[in-house]
């Protein structure tokens, strides 16, 4: 029987049906400066336009060829605003371009193999950004593989130093929303934002942890709790809307309190990841550490104890997992091809079973799932966690 205290189905960011059939496409290179020399027929084509306004995203064109491509972007508005070039997936950033003034022009050139990408301004530097698709064609011309491991490696944590940012960025946006409603009593929509929201600190959760001080304010769980220890943060606005029996409700004060800690904690994080440095090997270990977080407290079910929302959690831990392990396959791919190759499968079958359990807009509770649904999530975990756990070592130069 489904718990009635349980919320509808929630909306789910990332396309489900995307993340089962998502191709790897390799790491484009790319700079941001007006002055990096392009191929000759990217020259010949021009540049494509951006006009990213304060409510728009306004690309001159959605389709263009292989090779070299440089995009011209142009703030027109009145804030501040970014501009990314994202893999297919919508969360793996390609190349991208920060902190455009008002009336302010950069270029982003980058170098992109046929695939679907998607376009996004990011007005205020907040949010998931005003969001387009965009194809690219095969060209026909091959492009160069970098064979340069040492600008492979600076350009893998560059690109996973800015996902980082992305996450925290509309992690503090979709925190602020979920604040509001909890502060306010509004337990519909709480209960709807509480599951989408936490998925972007599971995603980068290896650097959120890495600020021992924030991480028990934000995700502490009650059965972690030292002796008088105050305990704030996501579990406890879930035990409050997903109340279990003889539960007493907190008081507005008390939501009120909490509602304003987890702005002021995650505002505190989304600072502390504007100067934070990622290195190859924390990138590696840190892929590892997101699959041990899943096999710790995702596929035992203690992640979630009120919401059973343990395979929104599963999902980004998988994702942040999988965007360091592209951000790398570059160096892997020239350093240990067979290594990279498993562990492209092994992340295609374990995505592939955890879609399975997708509904269109969320996923299926984790107090639904059999023993035996549950029991092979974890083996086909600990099959990708074996060979991921040789990434470091071989990408570390």
């Amino acid at each position: 029987m489904t718990d009635p205290t349980l919320p509808q189905r929630r909306r789910f960011l990332v396309p489900l049906g995307l993340l089962a059939s998502v191709v790897l496409l390799p790491l484009a290179l790319s700079a941001c400066t007006d002055n990096v020399p392009v191929s000759s027929a990217a020259s010949a084509r021009g540049p494509i336009t951006v006009s990213s306004s304060d409510d728009g995203c306004d690309v001159s064109s959605s389709e263009t060829a292989s090779g070299n491509l440089t995009f011209s972007v142009k703030n027109d508005g009145g804030q501040v605003t970014e501009f990314y070039l994202l893999a297919e997936d919508g969360l793996r950033i390609v190349g991208e371009v920060e902190n455009i003034g008002p009336g302010i022009s950069r270029n982003l050139v980058v170098t992109a193999p046929a695939g679907k990408y998607i376009t996004a301004c990011k007005p205020g530097m907040v949010g998931d950004g005003i969001r387009g698709a965009f194809t690219v064609t095969d060209s026909g011309q091959s492009l160069d593989v970098d064979t340069d491991l040492a600008k492979l490696s600076t350009t893998a944590t560059a690109q996973y130093t800015s996902y980082v940012k992305d996450q925290t960025e509309q992690l503090l946006a979709s925190t602020k929303d979920f604040a509001e409603a909890f502060r306010t009593g509004n337990t519909p929509t709480a209960r709807d934002l509480y599951a989408t929201t936490r998925m972007h600190w599971e995603r980068i959760e290896p650097v959120a942890e890495s600020f021992g001080d924030l991480d028990p304010k934000l995700d502490l769980r009650e059965a972690d709790l030292e002796p008088g220890e105050d305990w704030t943060g996501w579990h406890r606005a879930e035990k409050d809307l997903f109340p279990p029996a003889d539960y007493t409700p907190m008081t507005a004060p008390e939501r009120a309190r909490i509602a304003d800690q987890l702005v002021t904690d995650t505002a505190d994080l989304y600072t502390r990841t504007r100067t934070v440095e990622i290195t190859t090997d924390k990138l590696g270990n840190g892929a590892k550490e997101l699959l041990d977080e899943v096999a710790t407290g995702k596929v035992t079910g203690e992640e979630e104890a009120w919401s059973h929302t343990d395979l929104w959690d599963f999902q980004a831990n998988v994702d942040g997992a999988r965007i360091a392990f592209e951000n790398l396959k570059p160096i892997l791919e020239q350093r240990n091809p067979e290594l990279a190759a498993e562990l492209e499968n092994r992340f295609t079958v374990l995505q592939t079973k955890l879609t399975t359990y997708a509904t269109g807009d969320g996923f299926t509770y984790y107090d639904q799932l059999t023993a035996a649904q549950i029991q092979e999530l974890a083996a086909l975990v600990d099959s990708l966690a074996e060979p991921l756990s040789g990434l470091t070592a071989a990408v570390v130069l």
